[in-house]
C-alpha cells in the first residue's frame, strides 16, 4: 500500500510518477524499497489518468451529523436484541472461565 500512496503523493504534488520519485518518497518514509515492486507500479500506471480514476472511485458517504437539540429515540428492537446477545455471550465466557478454574485443580 505504501507504494500506491507514494505514487499518489507524487501525483498530487504535480510530479511525474517515475521509479526515482517513488523511491525518494518511500526512502523519506523509512520504507524498505523493493525495486521490482516500484518498477511494477510505474509500469502499471503508465497511460492511466489518475485524476480520472480517482473521480470514478467509489466514495463512501458519511452520515450527516445529528442536529443539536433533537430528542434521542429509544433503541430499536434490533439494538435491544444485540445488547441482549452481548450480555449472554459475556455470561457464557464467565461460565467457561469458572469451569476452567476447576480443571486446573485436577492437574494441580
Amino acid at each position: 500500500m505504501e507504494y500506491v500512496y507514494a505514487a499518489l503523493l507524487v501525483h498530487k504534488a504535480g510530479g511525474e510518477i517515475t521509479e526515482d520519485a517513488i523511491k525518494a518518497v518511500l526512502n523519506a518514509a523509512n520504507v524498505d524499497v523493493e525495486d521490482t515492486r516500484v518498477k511494477a507500479l510505474v509500469s502499471a500506471l503508465e497511460g492511466i489518468d489518475i485524476d480520472d480514476a480517482l473521480s470514478k472511485a467509489t466514495v463512501i458517504p458519511q452520515a450527516a451529523p445529528a442536529a443539536a437539540g433533537l430528542a434521542v429515540e429509544e433503541p430499536s428492537a434490533p439494538a435491544e436484541e444485540a445488547a441482549t446477545e452481548e450480555e449472554e455471550a459475556k455470561e457464557e465466557e464467565a461460565a467457561e472461565e469458572s469451569g476452567m478454574e476447576g480443571l486446573g485443580a485436577l492437574f494441580g
